[in-house]
């Protein structure tokens, strides 16, 4: 039976956290064996809110797919690409920003909520309103059947499958498949400080971090504020630190929240034992990725590649939409 298709992508605007690799980059991991699978760089999707400043573009993109790469993606199984290099993905979008309605773009939640979120930064403009929009030509070009999402991206999967039926239904034909959601076991992990994980906030542990710059920001983790003293009882309930052994120390976390209640266990003993279990568990991706750090041909090559059959596969699902548009040869 043939493998039913996946796509999803990420935006390059910065190194990957933990966030990004317990969360999307291990539900993709595991997906690549099941599904054939397209993973772009989405760099269009990028400038959507960066489009004043692209100078760091190139070099985040190589960033994102070396992660990727030491993370377990494997460019013999799955399609890894740049959106950029395949144009199918703008010539889709503007055919289907023909028929959508503004209103279907306005009423997404995280539109309403990046404007408030990023007051510093003026967004009101066509590409930030037709993100959305974007995002749905990327998966509808391969006519994908389903998506890894998390839950807050829902309603962006939602108006993928409006234009999907849409589309259909004005053509006159069932083209596009209505993408199913697989929705990521997302492990959410905090920042340092107890806040969301961003880089604005200067509270992330990234996927690139030198084992001792690990250990460094792990002690700075904000703990039960409540307790004063190494022998007092803790509060797994409101500890940053417990969130993090719960993700990276499963086999202990049950005996960590015990001794933690019972203060037999001090914070910063505690945090001393997360800080290897995290040393521990990234070993491997941080030595695949020291690996290839210097070996930009290699990842160009694999972005090549991932282009040229992204392409083929795009290619022949845009000459039946323009056909079914009228738009092919006269």
């Amino acid at each position: 039976m043939e493998k039913k298709t996946v796509f999803s992508g990420m935006r390059p605007t910065g190194r990957l956290q933990l966030g990004n690799l317990t969360g999307a980059l291990d539900s993709w991991i595991k997906l690549q064996d099941k599904y054939r699978c397209l993973f772009c760089v989405v760099d269009w999707h990028a400038l959507t809110t960066a489009y004043e400043d692209p100078t760091q573009l190139k070099e985040n993109t190589y960033d994102m797919v070396i992660n990727w790469l030491a993370a377990g993606l494997d460019p013999e199984k799955s399609i890894i690409f740049r959106q950029s290099d395949v144009k199918e993905h703008a010539e889709l979008h503007l055919l289907l920003s023909m028929f959508t309605p503004l209103s279907w773009l306005e009423r997404v939640p995280t539109y309403k909520d990046q404007l408030q979120q990023l007051k510093g930064k003026d967004l009101h403009t066509y590409g930030f309103l037709g993100y959305p929009l974007l995002m749905a030509a990327d998966i509808l070009l391969y006519r994908a059947e389903a998506v890894p999402v998390g839950e807050d991206q829902i309603p962006h999967l939602e108006i993928t499958r409006e234009i999907a039926r849409r589309f259909n239904y004005l053509y006159r034909q069932q083209f596009f498949p209505e993408p199913e959601a697989i929705l990521n076991k997302v492990k959410i992990l905090p920042g340092i400080d107890g806040r969301k994980m961003s880089k604005s906030y200067g509270n992330t542990i990234d996927m690139s971090d030198h084992p001792d710059e690990i250990r460094k920001k792990v002690r700075k983790m904000v703990t039960d504020p409540g307790r004063i003293r190494k022998n007092d009882p803790g509060n797994p309930d409101v500890c940053t630190a417990f969130v993090f052994h719960g993700v990276f120390n499963t086999e202990e976390v049950a005996n960590v929240e015990q001794v933690c209640r019972r203060g037999e266990i001090g914070c910063v003993q505690c945090k001393k034992q997360l800080a290897e279990r995290i040393v521990s568990f990234l070993e491997p991706i941080y030595e695949r990725r020291q690996a290839l750090e210097n070996k930009k041909d290699y990842i160009r090559a694999i972005l090549t590649d991932g282009a040229k059959r992204a392409s083929a596969l795009a290619a022949e699902n845009m000459a039946k939409v323009r056909e079914l548009m009228n738009l092919g040869q006269l």
